[in-house]
């Protein structure tokens, strides 16, 4: 019995330990959970933009922070536009289609593609769209720059208020010729500097003889490497006039330049101001020319070079020309232009520089007859069509057209190596479609304008134009 009842007691307390040990178990977690309810107590005191972010990590994604800059609405916001740094052609004729496919695909995969190919949202493809048409815009020309054209080939007439755009008694003429050694690259078999030399001797062959023509050329010493860019960045040269031309001694003289170093505009556009100081605006319509390839590399600041002649009492009107030049080239060249209120145009070949140049022929042929007739005022009663204005039509529509393919090759080229979607490929070209036919619209809109002023005098062309575009000519 004593065995039983010991048997009994030891059995009791073997319960009591096993008891005692699953509640320790079972404790052992309090602290854990505990600091988990303070973690989870501390989260909800937390200011609330902290809180939707951590509840809900997928809204970002499913609406990415992104900023769409708008596209232009009006052809004075489109002509505003800067040239994208891949504005041109972008297949070469004669160059396998498929390899060009994937040469366009790799160039291009730094665009701001869709985080998720498969489900790209449509404030993505807007992106897409918008980033990519920055890199390939055109220089789009519309009513700014016709008025400027109007003013400059209605040289002469009374009308115009600004004296530097009437004739005076004598007219000179400046061409400003970079030779800097990317003027050595050829085109069409002819080096730039060939070409130039060609259709500005052509050029200058027409002018009236009592025209004063002088040729500066910069750029010309030394070579393109930083050993002799001090020696190239201080070359600018007058290589002939003033005086009237004649042929054989300014052929003499250009033959002996060839393209070589940097690039000082900025240079070029201060001596020529020197070179005009003895041709002060009052008795002298002067005209400077400044003929590039691209963009500024010497340092020398053209665009307060430029201010600073045309600000002088010589009043010149200067123009630029951007001979074959890439998309920073033309946003360069552009600048300098808009400065002194200028016209600037790209040129892609000899032809073209000619056909710009030959402008200031008509306005030296009108200079002329106004000093047969005792420099009387010529008759300017219309603008008609004979006014080279007209031809910007066919170029703006050339622009819209190649833009647009510009755009649809990337498109396509994108989806073909797998950078896009097919349907993303779908909505990017119905949107290049829609837009490129606003623009057509507006090219369409401007030659029925200009159509209209045909027979327009040119303060009544001029009139119609700022009343239309909010612009002011004088």
């Amino acid at each position: 019995m004593l065995f039983k009842i010991k048997t009994l007691i030891v059995f009791l307390v073997m319960i009591l330990a096993i008891i005692g040990c699953t509640n320790d178990e079972k404790e052992e977690p309090l602290e854990p959970i505990a600091k988990e309810a303070e973690d989870q107590n501390n989260d909800e005191n937390q200011p609330e933009e902290n809180s939707k972010e951590e509840q809900s990590p997928s809204a970002a994604e499913e609406e990415p922070n992104i900023e769409v800059d708008p596209l232009p609405t009006t052809f004075k916001e489109l002509e505003k536009l800067k040239v994208g740094v891949d504005a041109g052609p972008l297949y070469e004729s004669g160059k396998d289609t498929q390899e060009q496919n994937k040469e366009i695909a790799e160039h291009f995969k730094d665009l701001p593609l869709p985080e998720d190919k498969a489900n790209p949202s449509e404030l993505e493809l807007d992106y897409l769209f918008r980033e990519m048409l920055k890199r390939v815009q055109l220089d789009f020309q519309g009513p700014e720059q016709i008025m400027k054209e109007i003013k400059f080939q209605s040289l002469g007439n009374p009308d115009i208020e600004d004296a530097r755009y009437q004739f005076k008694e004598n007219l000179n003429v400046v061409i400003l010729l970079d030779a800097s050694g990317s003027m050595a690259q050829v085109i069409d078999g002819k080096t730039k500097m060939a070409a130039a030399k060609d259709a500005i001797s052509n050029f200058l062959g027409e002018l009236p003889e009592e025209t004063n023509v002088a040729l500066r050329v910069y750029g010309h010493k030394g070579t393109g490497s930083d050993s002799d860019k001090e020696l190239s960045c201080s070359s600018s040269e007058l290589v002939y006039g003033f005086d009237s031309y004649e042929s054989s001694s300014f052929d003499r003289a250009l033959s002996q330049v060839k393209p070589a170093g940097w690039t000082p505009t900025g240079l070029a556009l201060s001596d020529a101001q020197k070179d005009l100081s003895s041709y002060d605006g009052k008795k002298n319509t002067n005209i400077v020319y400044l003929v590039s390839d691209g963009i500024e590399t010497c340092d020398t600041n053209p665009v307060e070079s430029a201010k600073e002649l045309y600000d002088s009492e010589i009043t010149p009107i200067i123009n630029v020309l951007g001979f074959d030049v890439d998309g920073e080239g033309q946003n360069h060249l552009q600048e300098i232009a808009d400065s002194v209120d200028g016209i600037y145009q790209t040129v892609s070949d000899e032809n073209e520089l000619a056909k710009e140049l030959d402008k200031v022929n008509d306005i030296a042929q009108a200079w002329e007859e106004w000093k047969d007739k005792g420099m009387e005022s010529l008759d300017y009663q219309k603008t008609t069509n004979s006014l080279k204005i007209f031809s910007y039509v066919t170029d703006q529509s050339v622009k819209e057209t190649d833009e647009r393919n510009s755009m649809n090759f990337i498109v396509r080229a994108l989806e073909e190596h797998g950078y896009i979607s097919s349907e993303a490929k779908r909505y990017l070209l119905e949107k290049n479609k829609e837009y490129h036919a606003w623009i057509q619209s507006e090219v369409n809109q401007l030659e029925e304008e200009l159509d209209a002023l045909n027979e327009s005098s040119y303060k009544e062309a001029v009139k119609a134009l700022e009343e239309k575009y909010e612009l002011n000519v004088e």
